[in-house]
């Protein structure tokens, strides 16, 4: 394992996501390959992205001036289905970060139990602060040149960060005209042209499935349960819904501007309005502060300072902003404040020592390939109802999701056990999404 890591960081060493995210794989495979030998040449070749493409996308702002910038694609592996994964718009987006999605997704994919692999695209463009007909013109440039790379049994891209219904309508429209065909080539589309019911909840509503299950292998649930939940946009905000559903009290949730702490639980009532600031207004956090009793509002401060987010005492804590928001000092805190259970809401969110914080003090920690596949999951449940040429009912669609998640949560559980890491999540999701892929890739001549 040491072998292959050492190679993937001489070929690219200026990719330190891609790095961490192959480092938290390949630590859990030493039994696997111990087992099975046979899988070694996989592992090798696994970590090598089958395709990744890189365009330029221009496109004219509202004063008339041309600007430039990043289009990427990355194919990771196609062993088990057609790439999926999302697109992400956003100023932070390069190669590494994507490359790090992109192999992240793989063993997602292969989690859900539905027939599709990995990749993951997106821009350095930032749609924050641009009119809809910037965002419009940047989206047509953007589709012009993906959309010769992907295919409704080749590569299905969804959303991401920066990319909501609005971008993926721009897109979907401007790939309609160029292909001269209606088919299901995003997911995340609008309900009146081939959209899924659930499909903007079910990442946040999958992640606290997830933890229900993990939970009650403790004798414990939700209901009742004080939850810190950080971020504010769709996963943090149907996470949180999904917590009230089940009886539970969210008490905080945050943006890039700083966090808010609401000691009497962040309600329905309280839930909608910040969905409206959100979704509608595009507000602030701070001002959920200014509008309600007895909230307290802390700024952000410049890393690497402590998000004061994780010292509040919860019992379930739910990181669904970015990556590396907890870090080892952040999740002392956490478990000195005997937090019961964390799952990850965000991609990769805490960093490998504070993973190894949680998992030595016996925190229940779901790593965010299992516990945030909702999302992709029910991308792929749109791609079955496009090909069906059916819609299914927001009740269908949920408990598709809720059984999806709990056979999640099985597999990974049970695959800990079996390979002699019984709780360790991490361990038990990282070696059952690879013994598919690893046994597709084999049967397939490695190609």
């Amino acid at each position: 394992m040491k072998e292959v890591y050492d190679s993937v960081i001489a070929r690219d060493p200026n990719q330190p996501e891609f790095h961490q995210a192959v480092e938290e794989v390949l630590d859990s495979l030493g039994p696997v390959i111990q087992a099975h030998p046979e899988f070694l040449p996989v592992v090798r070749s696994i970590v090598e992205a089958e395709r990744i493409i890189q365009f330029r996308v221009p496109w004219w702002d509202d004063d008339g001036n041309l600007r430039v910038n990043r289009g990427f694609r990355i194919q990771m592996n196609s062993a088990i289905g057609p790439y999926k994964g999302g697109l992400r718009f956003h100023p932070s987006v390069n190669q590494s970060i994507l490359k790090f999605l992109a192999f992240e997704q793989v063993f997602k994919n292969s989690l859900t139990g539905l027939p599709m692999g990995g990749g993951k695209g997106g821009s350095d463009f930032d749609p924050k602060g641009k009119s809809d007909s910037e965002v419009m013109r940047f989206c047509q440039s953007f589709m012009m040149e993906l959309w010769r790379h992907i295919g409704a049994d080749l590569d299905v891209p969804a959303g991401d960060i920066g990319v909501g219904g609005r971008e993926i309508g721009y897109l979907f429209g401007m790939y309609k005209k160029l292909a001269n065909e209606f088919v299901g080539i995003l997911t995340g589309k609008g309900r009146s042209y081939g959209g899924s019911l659930i499909r903007p909840e079910a990442t946040g509503y999958g992640l606290v499935y997830f933890a229900r299950e993990m939970l009650a292998t403790t004798g414990k649930s939700i209901e009742g349960a004080v939850c810190s939940v950080s971020g504010s946009g769709n996963v943090a905000q149907f996470a949180s819904e999904k917590v009230l559903d089940l009886g539970g009290k969210v008490v905080t949730m945050s943006d890039s501007s700083g966090w808010i702490h609401d000691p009497a639980g962040i309600d329905r009532e309280k839930l909608d309005w910040i969905m409206d600031l959100k979704n509608n207004r595009r507000g602030r956090i701070s001002e959920y502060a200014d509008h309600f009793d007895g909230v307290t509002y802390t700024k952000s401060q410049p890393e690497p300072a402590s998000n004061g987010l994780w010292g509040v005492d919860v019992d379930v804590a739910l990181p669904c902003a970015t990556q590396n928001e907890i870090n080892e000092e952040e999740a002392k805190m956490l478990v000195a404040n005997t937090v019961i259970a964390v799952a990850e809401g965000a991609n990769m969110p805490c960093t490998p020592e504070a993973v190894e914080v949680f998992q030595s003090n016996g925190v229940l920690f779901a790593p965010g390939k299992a516990s945030n596949a909702g999302g992709v999951a029910t991308s792929g449940l749109e791609m079955s109802q496009n090909s069906l040429r059916m819609s299914w009912t927001r009740e269908e669609v949920d408990a598709h999701l809720d059984r999806i998640m709990i056979n999640i949560h099985k597999n990974a559980f049970d695959t800990a056990e079996k390979y002699g890491m019984p709780g360790n999540y991490v361990a038990g999701a990282n070696i059952a999404g690879f013994l598919k892929v690893a046994d597709a890739m084999s049967a397939q001549g490695l190609l």
